[in-house]
Parts: structure tokens; C-alpha cells; sequence
């Protein structure tokens, strides 16, 4: 039997997001992810009686429902996350005095549930889509163009990854790009004629020091050296080194300058060479993206007696950059409310599960009613 609004329970959401926690997805296991990709097409054909076409690329599994000819509304979700597999040993699911824990609870496994008895428990699913990635916390790198062909002419897409602070939807996110700086010296002994070498871990130093300085606090770019390896023996000058940068901004003209101050980064040792890879990995979303479906979820709210939503700016990224990107209109952060994302206390509100699922289920109502 469909499901029905009445039967999008605290204790049904509860269980399926059981199910899908206790399965552990990290992005980089394809075969894990495969699996994962299984319960939540089991989960999916036991609420909406469909199948989903199952989308393979590159090894990553991607799962898709459409009901009706051309999409007008995306519901937008991911169920890889960055927990690696074991992580249930350390952090194991559990429900205590309503607070739901589990590695990806909150980041966004309950997401994908909230989103899957939505669509459930909507009035009228034709033209209505719903899309579940399973490469998100690495950059999308299989899923974007499947993402982006997917919102292309679309109403509305729906994001389903978890609220900013207090339950606040997420209006403005800021632009990623990541980058990798390689670079090439040349080996020597430390101790007898460390001359004849070129230091590949010093000019790295350089390099982090040069990027560093493209941020702007004032505009709020962040340009931040993460990831660094340089050498391979205590006794040997490196003749190999490299950092990885991610940078954060808020406007594309930012993320430009940004991106060209990189590639024109040039080597300061003599004999050094330095290479750089890596680029634009998702434009900021901007909040013109999300203005007007934001008022229409703030009188749904009213209407649905939830209260009155809020609106929050953050740093991080989602696939939802895409779509905005695209020109779509955009509302994210329409998941679960919670807070802890990718860290120790990762937690769920639990009685907050039902209410984003009956304002999601309004929000794909509304919109498929024009």
C-alpha cells in the first residue's frame, strides 16, 4: 500500500533511518556505496511502488525516481557519507531522550528518509523527481552532470541535507574550489651535500605561503592549505611535495580571481617546477536562488503550524550549488535538524522529523499545483 501522510510516523521515520544508518556508505567504497545504494532503492520501492533507474558512473551507484514526463520538482539528496566503514563500532546508532545518533544521521541520511516519504505522501507525483547521489562529500565528481540534467527546466529543486543552526534553511552557500599543488625537486643527502638537492618540502612552504594570501576576510573568500606531504626518509632532501587548497567564497567574480591567482603561481627555488591541478568545483548559491521558494515555505510553515523559519548563510557546499548555478530556483537545508555534521556529536532532533517531512510534503505539493 502507498504511503499515506498519516502514515509518515515518528516511529516509520525513525526505523528507516535505522535501516539506512546501520548500513555504512563512505564515498570512496564503491562497493559499499553500491550497497547502500541497494537499501535505499528497497526503502524507495516500499513507499513510492516504483523502481529506480539505478545510475552507474564511474563505479558510483546514483538512484533515481521520476513519476510523469519532464521534471518540474527535484527532491535533491546523497547517501554516501564521510564516516569510514567501522564507524557504527565507535558511534552506533541509538534514540535517547529524542535525540537520534549514528555516523550520517545528520548529514543526510535522515534526509533521503524525509525526502522518500514525502514524495510518499504527496497528492499528485507527476512531474515529480527525486535523485539520491552517492558522491557528494568528494565534490560530485560522477553525479554533477546527472544533477544538473536532472534540475534543467525544473520548478523548484528541493534539497534534502540538514538544516543551518535552530532548523534554519540554508538561502546562501558559498562556492568551493578545490586544488592540488604538486611539487618536483630534486634528492639529496641531508648530511653530505644537501647543496646538490632541491628542496621540494621548502618551495611547498612557499607555495602555501603564497596561496594563503589570496583570501579575504573582508569578503569572506577563505583560501586555506589543507592536506600536506612532503619527503619520504628523515636523512634525504625531498624531491617530491604537495598540498591541497580548498577555497571558499562568496561570489563568482571572488571565485575567479581566486582561481587565476592559482594557476599563475610560478616555482621560487631554482631547479624547482611546480604543477596545479584541480579548479572550480561548485559556484556560490546565491540568495536570489532560494528567495521566493524560501516565502513560500515560511507560509506553508505558518499555515502547518510549525512556526516561523529562518534563513542562514554557510560556508559549506551541496549539490544544490549546481542547481542554483543553473539558474533554478533552489531551497536546501530542508533536511533533518540536528547539528554535529562529520564530527562526534552528529545528532537528529527526532521530533522535528515529522515536521520538515510535512513541509517538504507541501512545498512538492504547491509547486506541482501551479
Amino acid at each position: 500500500m502507498t504511503a499515506t501522510r498519516a502514515e509518515t510516523t515518528v516511529e516509520a521515520l525513525l526505523a528507516d533511518i535505522e535501516t539506512l544508518v546501520r548500513c555504512e556508505s563512505p564515498s570512496s567504497d564503491h562497493v559499499a556505496v553500491a550497497r547502500s545504494a541497494d537499501v535505499v532503492a528497497a526503502l524507495g520501492r516500499r513507499l513510492l511502488e516504483a523502481e529506480p533507474d539505478r545510475v552507474v558512473i564511474d563505479g558510483c551507484t546514483h538512484l533515481r525516481w521520476r513519476f510523469g514526463e519532464a521534471p518540474r520538482v527535484l527532491l535533491l539528496g546523497h547517501h554516501d557519507t564521510v564516516w569510514p566503514t567501522g564507524s557504527l563500532e565507535t558511534h552506533p546508532y541509538s534514540v535517547l531522550d529524542g535525540v537520534l545518533r549514528g555516523p550520517g544521521c545528520f548529514d543526510m541520511k535522515a534526509g533521503v528518509v524525509i525526502a522518500l516519504h514525502a514524495a510518499a505522501a504527496t497528492g499528485n507525483r507527476s512531474g515529480l523527481s527525486v535523485l539520491v547521489t552517492g558522491d557528494e562529500e568528494i565534490g560530485s565528481p560522477s553525479s554533477r552532470r546527472l544533477i544538473e540534467e536532472e534540475a534543467r527546466g525544473c520548478d523548484a529543486v528541493f534539497v534534502l541535507e540538514a538544516s543551518a543552526d535552530g532548523g534554519a534553511l540554508k538561502c546562501r552557500r558559498k562556492g568551493v574550489s578545490l586544488y592540488r599543488i604538486d611539487v618536483d625537486g630534486r634528492a639529496a643527502h641531508a648530511g653530505l651535500e644537501p647543496e646538490k638537492g632541491v628542496n621540494a618540502g621548502v618551495e611547498v612552504a612557499h607555495q602555501i605561503l603564497a596561496v594563503a594570501a589570496l583570501a579575504d576576510a573582508e569578503r569572506g573568500t577563505t583560501v586555506v592549505p589543507t592536506a600536506l606531504s612532503a619527503g619520504t626518509t628523515t636523512n634525504t632532501v625531498p624531491a617530491h611535495a604537495g598540498v591541497a587548497v580548498d577555497v571558499r567564497v562568496w561570489d563568482e567574480a571572488e571565485q575567479r580571481r581566486v582561481d587565476q591567482a592559482v594557476r599563475d603561481l610560478r616555482p621560487v627555488l631554482d631547479g624547482s617546477r611546480i604543477r596545479i591541478s584541480g579548479g572550480i568545483n561548485r559556484p556560490p548559491l546565491q540568495e536570489e536562488a532560494s528567495s521566493g521558494l524560501f516565502d513560500l515555505a515560511a507560509t506553508l510553515a505558518g499555515e502547518l503550524g510549525l512556526g516561523i523559519l529562518t534563513a542562514a548563510a554557510v560556508g559549506g557546499a551541496s549539490d544544490g550549488n549546481f542547481t542554483a548555478g543553473l539558474g533554478v530556483p533552489t531551497l536546501d537545508g530542508l533536511g533533518a535538524v540536528g547539528g554535529g555534521a562529520h564530527a562526534d556529536d552528529e545528532h537528529v532532533v527526532v521530533a522535528e522529523l515529522p515536521r520538515r517531512t510535512a513541509l517538504l510534503t507541501a512545498l512538492i505539493d504547491a509547486v506541482l499545483a501551479k
